[in-house]
């Protein structure tokens, strides 16, 4: 049975979504999206996912296809036709279509799809440990913009596939860690714990900064700075965030055993923390809008 996706303003069957060959989305990565998880039928860090989406948009000087009550309304509505309870919802916007040519102006009319996908890890069901893989930071320069730029990602993403990792731990020419793949990464070593800085070297992430939120009220000192690998590697505990897959404690970094290998006390501990907020600011707005024109 086919799944039902949303593309600007109809609902229809994923095999009859089209865009067209021009789209410069395709032709140049000139496109932003933005990806929630999907908890309880309902949509996590909406309004922080929203506020990035504008900046982004606001970065590339892309209007905004739609106003962010239409947008909540069409996506709860997929929610409802796909029969979503957990999982993940994934948003793009395009600048548009026309002739291929570099430059554009005001005139494009923006696309705008999403589409839901099945969950990676049951969000209430005790996690496993991970394995990340070290691979060099190629990405352009401006990762602050969540563009769908992303080969970088999916060549580090792909060289951690084959070296028997579930992600990427990307190291810039320096020697600093930058972040995963698809993910923020997060140690900690004698109840500090450890994140870079926001700045265009990372992708600012949502699931990152309701993390830090989190870690606030379990008495962990905070330090938002650069470190290398072998800070990372001398972790007491580890763990990836991204709307994809929560909060998931890593247990090993290439050849190197974090911790003890399992899942820290204070990673499962702000784990939990994190659903329970997570819970606690579902959007209270009503899911209603002029969120398209198909059934």
């Amino acid at each position: 049975m086919d799944r039902t996706v949303f593309l600007n303003g109809d609902f229809v069957p994923e095999s009859e979504a089209k865009l067209s060959i021009f789209d410069r989305g395709l032709l140049f990565a000139d496109s932003v999206y933005e990806g929630f998880g999907i908890l309880d039928s309902q949509l996590v860090d909406f309004e922080y996912h929203m506020d990035r989406l504008d900046r982004s948009l606001d970065e590339l000087e892309m209007p905004s296809p739609m106003t962010r009550d239409d947008l909540f309304a069409a996506m709860m509505r997929l929610i409802d036709m796909n029969s979503s309870v957990e999982g993940f919802m994934y948003l793009q916007v395009t600048r548009g279509e026309r002739d291929r040519n570099y430059l554009y102006d005001g005139d494009y009319v923006p696309n705008v799809f999403a589409f839901t996908q099945k969950e990676k890890f049951a969000a209430d069901a005790p996690p496993k440990p991970v394995k990340l893989a070290t691979t060099p930071d190629i990405r352009w320069a401006r990762r602050d913009i969540k563009s769908t730029n992303l080969l970088g990602q999916v060549m580090a993403k792909q060289a951690a596939s084959r070296a028997g990792a579930y992600e990427a731990l990307m190291i810039a020419p320096d020697g600093d860690v930058t972040e995963a793949g698809s993910s923020s990464f997060f140690f900690i070593k004698d109840r500090e714990l450890f994140v870079r800085p926001v700045s265009n070297d990372i992708l600012h992430g949502i699931t990152r900064q309701t993390m830090l939120r989190v870690a606030e009220t379990h008495q962990l000192r905070i330090r938002e700075e650069t470190y290398t690998l072998d800070q990372a590697l001398a972790a007491d505990e580890a763990f990836i965030t991204a709307s994809s897959i929560y909060v998931l404690p890593v247990g090993r970094i290439d050849d190197t055993e974090i911790g003890d290998g399992g899942v820290g006390p204070m990673t499962a501990a702000l784990r939990s923390a994190y659903l329970e907020l997570a819970r606690s600011e579902f959007p209270k707005r009503a899911a209603t809008g002029n969120s398209g024109t198909g059934d």
